[in-house]
């Protein structure tokens, strides 16, 4: 049997177990929209851990992240996983058993709008509709990322066309998450975090053999000018936008320094966790909240695990193979390259479908997610207010379909580079949502007006940086996330401070909300 033909098999007997899994939590999604949209607040601490963290990651870990440090080397990679590492554990740390708690007391909220909107007890809904926005908007950004990974996985395997593999990707995970909703995703997205971590590992471990090991590694690598130091970066010598190759080795200019202000552009990644919408639901729907200690160790020990081996997997496709992916969309398939060369078929097909994983795990949330910002948030509470939840989920389905579609609209260009279209997309959610949130749990003087201001400041700046100030070029060329991120802190506390106090009932849910968060051990 051909080794394609052996690849094919594990991967599609994996997708059909996907399915499967979607078919087995149908009935209990379907019971209403509380089960569809957060699974009835019962998940455990393994599933909680697990699935928050594949969905976070995406296709981004395996194939965007280790196709930086292929390109560029250590130092951009290694401080983008530190600042990821970072952040998880901060996040889960501070902000999981709060928002448990709180989002419980606040109305028994099952989205993220729906919790802002209850948290303020607003009226007219304004937040509501606001963050409902955000999510759709940068919801739809981050699905296209997975689909380009679909796209170029089997692209790139079966030299098959990218955009076919790329539609036939995205009908797959709209099928399944249609079928079985939160539960579906969360129990689907626990096994895709273990065949993630599987994956990385194996490739990790094969590679450094492959390269002869950890001392022949860096004795190869330490001959590319800033490959291996943290406060420089290689540049590649591009001639008409490929590397170029003398003698079968690629050809680098001088490294190039990298600056403090480089260091905290990248480390303030780790911001953007207090506003995604797909982690934070996870810590709103565990079952008992007084396991999210458990949860949290479980998260950072796989977080760690697997940005370290995803960084290391880049740095040792370019000791392997030098001069095979010359541009840095083609250094994205740096795992793929690996593991095809040098695993048998079988376990080639295991690791691609870490690959898979990673990308239905995320694009799952993210479809849900925005869908149910639109059904729940927006046609619900803003114009349909008697709406069953039958009609809510008929909705829901209808626009994650419609979503998808624009998604895969957007990834039509198999040129796309996943880490620049996931970083705009995760800037976007951690300037919008992670200010807001934050002050929204820990902040009892936060005001529905500073809330709105602080959020819409948050998105639009990181808009304007991108398009606007950062082409400016200098100093300005920071990543978006920490000036937005910054701006939005400031338009809370001084809207807040310039409007009046939230109202006697609103602060007595905040200070029974925070005697209601168990301490973290």
């Amino acid at each position: 049997m051909q080794a394609s033909s052996q690849l094919l098999i594990v991967m599609a007997a994996y997708m059909l177990v996907i399915v499967a899994i979607g078919l087995y939590f149908a009935r209990r999604a379907n019971a209403s929209s509380g089960n569809y949209f957060l699974g009835g607040r019962s998940l455990g601490p393994w599933m909680t851990a697990m699935s928050a963290e594949a969905s976070d990651m995406s296709g981004w870990l395996l194939m965007g992240l280790p196709g930086v440090a292929y390109w560029s080397g250590a130092a951009e990679a290694f401080w983008t996983a530190l600042g990821l590492g970072l952040g998880t554990y901060v996040n889960w740390r501070i902000v999981s058993t709060r928002l448990r708690a709180y989002s419980e007391i606040s109305g028994d909220a099952i989205t993220i709008p729906d919790f802002l909107s209850n948290r303020f007890r607003e009226r007219k809904k304004t937040l509501m509709a606001v963050s409902a926005l955000f999510i759709l908007v940068f919801f739809t950004v981050y699905a296209s990322s997975c689909f380009v990974v679909v796209g170029k996985l089997f692209s790139s395997i079966f030299a098959v066309d990218y955009r076919l593999c790329m539609f036939a990707g995205a009908f797959f995970v709209v099928l399944y998450t249609l079928v079985g909703g939160f539960l579906a995703e969360s129990a689907s997205d626990f096994m895709q975090a273990l065949v993630m971590i599987t994956a990385l590992t194996t490739v990790l471990g094969i590679g450094t053999f492959a390269a002869g090991g950890p001392a022949q590694l860096i004795a190869n690598l330490g001959n590319i000018p800033g490959f291996l130091e943290l406060f420089a970066t290689a540049t590649p010598r591009m001639t008409d936008g490929i590397q170029a190759v003398a003698a079968g080795r690629p050809l680098f200019a001088a490294a190039s320094g990298y600056s403090f202000l480089a260091i905290l552009s990248i480390l303030s990644w780790g911001l953007g966790y207090f506003g995604m919408p797909q982690v934070l639901l996870r810590f709103m729907a565990i079952r008992d909240p007084r396991r999210l200690a458990a949860s949290r160790r479980i998260a950072v020990s796989w977080c760690f695990v697997s940005l370290a081996a995803a960084v290391a997997i880049g740095l040792i496709g370019r000791a392997l193979y030098p001069a095979a992916l010359l541009t840095p969309g083609a250094a994205e398939s740096v795992f793929i390259l690996i593991a095809t060369r040098l695993l048998p078929p079988l376990l080639a097909g295991i690791a691609m479908a870490g690959i898979l994983a990673a990308t239905i795990s995320s694009s799952d949330s993210y479809l849900l997610i925005a869908s149910s910002a639109v059904a729940k948030n927006i046609y619900q509470r803003l114009f349909h207010k008697e709406a069953s939840d039958r009609r809510v989920m008929r909705v829901s389905r209808l626009t994650l379909v419609a979503i998808a579609a624009i998604g895969a609209a957007i990834a039509l260009d198999n040129d796309s580079v996943v880490f620049q279209v996931v970083s705009f997309a995760w800037a976007g959610f951690g300037a919008t949502f992670g200010p807001v949130m934050l002050f929204s749990l820990f902040w009892k003087r936060t005001s529905h007006a500073g809330a709105v201001a602080g959020m819409v400041a948050g998105g639009a700046m990181v808009f304007a940086w991108k398009l606007l100030i950062r082409p400016l070029g200098g100093g300005f060329t920071v990543y978006e996330l920490l000036p937005a991120f910054v701006f939005s802190c400031l338009v809370i506390v001084v809207v807040s401070k310039l409007t009046p106090s939230p109202a006697g009932e609103i602060q007595e849910e905040f200070d029974l909300a925070r005697r209601s968060s168990p301490v973290q051990p």
